[in-house]
């Protein structure tokens, strides 16, 4: 019963034209990883930059050293937040206090990977991010609160440029 089942999932994604990106047809094995390994990520500024750097590095599985690199990838990362959840109470004396409960934080990277020997850029791109934390009675809560959804979102983000590049890499092993 399985092997019929692993047997129709074969030939139903053979038929769809699905192929796995990292294994590209006429190309020897292990050629996208090899050339993911070779793209040093420069230095990206901030925690969070440090963070999204750090990600990149061990999902390319590249070099932490230029040397040897033979692209460069340049990412520039932008934070905005903004208040989404506001609350409203009125205090016996008529008082109104208002304050914000939730924050959505929206994190744009864009990259480049150039050519290290000929300073060409190769591919570029944009991947956005967002996340959402909640205002806790304690700032310290806060702010821990929001600086995992940030990362969370880096690590998202870091995630999508590998495919990005990677897909860049396997359309151009095809022609």
């Amino acid at each position: 019963m399985k092997r019929g089942a692993v047997i129709a999932a074969a030939v139903l994604l053979a038929g769809c034209g699905f192929h796995p990106l990292y294994g590209v047809p006429d190309t020897p094995k292990g050629t996208m990883q090899a050339t993911l390994r070779s793209i040093y990520v420069e230095p990206v500024p901030e925690r969070l930059g440090y963070q999204l750097r750090n990600q990149l590095i061990d999902l390319l599985d590249g070099m932490g050293e230029p040397a040897g690199a033979a692209y460069r990838l340049s990412v520039t990362l932008t934070e905005t937040s903004e208040a989404i959840g506001v609350q409203s109470q009125t205090a016996p004396g008529g008082i109104t206090q208002t304050a914000i409960t939730r924050y959505n934080d929206r994190l744009i990277a864009n990259y480049e990977l150039v050519d290290a020997k000929t300073n060409q850029v190769v591919t570029k791109g944009t991947e956005t991010g967002l996340s959402s934390y909640n205002v806790l009675s304690s700032p310290y809560a806060t702010l821990i609160g929001q600086q995992d959804a940030d990362r969370r979102a880096a690590e998202d983000i870091a995630d999508r440029i590998r495919v990005d590049i990677a897909v860049h890499f396997a359309q151009q092993a095809k022609r």
